[in-house]
């Protein structure tokens, strides 16, 4: 959703930076050239349209209400962006400690690759769910999934953590395929 959010921030901000240019453009070419017809956007006939359109009318109504539907839908999709903090158990009254899910996944990790046979692997982690998936050359899944999942929930139990996420283990092996 952060992703989302970063994207839509930047297309807006591109949007409003083109709409900066045009009217720079517009008015400069207006001081230049006052005689002359709009440079690119033809300004004097929405002018023209808009002087006979009342506050009261269907249409200002309507943009009225897509605007305030595209404002209320911005305004919940930056509220659902918020950061996924994983809470850890507080070490005194009024103290808070949180890490963030990723440095979750980079302690897994480096424990996974540290355990023998595993080649590689990748971790994605939140507050509820640890994935782990293992990559191993000189073993096959079913040797190796179950000593991984082990090894990786003893962890994840040390770590002064309030929730115990759930961990999934996936192992993929060259050997299983044969």
């Amino acid at each position: 959703m952060r992703v989302f959010v970063r994207l839509l921030s930047t297309l807006l901000g591109l949007a409003l930076a083109a709409a900066g240019v045009l009217l720079a453009l517009e008015v400069a070419w207006q001081w230049w050239r006052p005689q002359d017809a709009p440079l690119l956007v033809p300004w004097p006939s929405w002018r023209d349209a808009l002087e006979g359109t009342g506050w009261d009318s269907t249409t200002v109504r309507v943009v009225a209400i897509i605007v305030a539907v595209a404002g209320l839908v911005l305004l919940f999709t930056a509220s659902a962006a918020r950061r996924r903090d994983v809470r850890l158990t507080d070490p005194a009254p009024g103290v808070t400690v949180t890490t963030s899910p990723r440095s979750l996944a980079r302690v897994v990790g480096q424990h996974v690759r540290a355990q023998e046979n595993v080649t590689s692997a990748s971790v994605t982690a939140s507050a509820r769910k640890i994935r782990v998936r293992a990559t191993s050359t000189l073993e096959s899944e079913q040797e190796l999934r179950p000593r991984l999942a082990e090894s990786v929930s003893g962890l994840v139990g040390d770590l002064p953590l309030v929730r115990r996420p759930k961990v999934s283990v996936v192992v993929d092996s060259p050997r299983d395929r044969r």
